[in-house]
């Protein structure tokens, strides 16, 4: 199983310079990705300019929206062509995640109807595919982005057969992630799609001095939303010594997980130490 580490672009306060060290730092440890998380109405840095920067002073690791909110981006072309120029400059790393979302104020703020977004994502997603295909639109690359699909619903894991070269589920821990991949799994084979599905995950975690601190700050504000039991089930989650992180790759890859990528609760880059000492890596 690869180990992927996330960018603390939806830590509160996280500057430039702690996202650049942060990418930096991850490729010099040897994590298989920098992923990024997606709000429209928080206090975040946008994921495909995150990852743009990232780009810029790396050369090997790959770049994932794990996942990208799509439909209250409602020019589709533009965000293919975003994407692509994200792959351009990369030099062929980016994988676009991809899903519907579960704030309505996100959509609010967009002017996009929370209603329809399950229409409005799957005609995204035939938009995003054709423009790709067209070569009119962004730089040529030599291969597109890897599209991977999020969700947890028979719909979703639908669309990441129809769609997708891949599924990620959201930090629902190793028990539930091994249930949902083998549906999403059985929903690629329905589909007579050839090759293996591409199964990811992510999860959170939270090293060092002030660990508990950090994931209940970081992540009760981040899910307040979602009310104080979710909320705190989500916190109680989050992998805060080394044994819990070993425990959760263990767990991930038992459950046939081909990439883990883990979110830290805090911007300072020392944290990507931390997790690749505990990782061992």
């Amino acid at each position: 199983m690869d180990l992927g580490i996330g960018l603390p672009n939806a830590v509160p306060g996280a500057t430039g310079e702690q996202l650049i060290e942060w990418a930096r730092r991850a490729e010099r440890r040897g994590f298989s990705s920098l992923g990024t998380i997606d709000r429209i109405l928080y206090d975040n840095y946008e994921p495909l300019t995150a990852l743009a920067g990232a780009a810029a002073v790396t050369e090997r690791i790959g770049l994932c929206t794990t996942v990208l909110v799509g439909p209250p981006r409602a020019n589709s072309v533009l965000l293919a062509k975003q994407a692509l120029s994200v792959q351009a400059l990369s030099g062929g790393r980016l994988t676009l995640g991809i899903a519907l979302g579960a704030r309505e104020d996100d959509y609010e703020v967009s002017g996009v109807d929370y209603q329809g977004r399950a229409r409005l994502l799957d005609a995204q997603l035939e938009t995003i595919r054709q423009t790709w295909a067209e070569d009119r639109v962004g730089p040529l690359v030599d291969d597109r982005p890897r599209l991977v699909l999020g969700g947890h619903a028979d719909a979703a894991f639908a669309r990441a057969a129809r769609f997708g070269d891949g599924w990620i589920a959201g930090g629902s821990g190793p028990e539930e992630f091994a249930e949902m991949a083998g549906k999403a799994r059985q929903a690629w084979k329905d589909a007579g799609n050839e090759g293996e599905l591409r199964t990811m995950a992510l999860g959170y975690y939270s090293l060092g001095d002030g660990a508990e601190e950090n994931a209940r700050a970081a992540l009760g504000d981040y899910y307040a939303w979602l009310g104080e039991e979710i909320a705190g089930y989500i916190i109680a989650g989050a992998a805060t010594d080394l044994d819990q992180v070993r425990q959760y790759l263990s767990a991930y890859e038992q459950a046939g997980c081909d990439e883990l990528i883990l979110f830290p609760c805090t911007a300072d880059p020392d944290q990507v130490d931390l997790l690749a000492e505990a990782a061992g890596l």
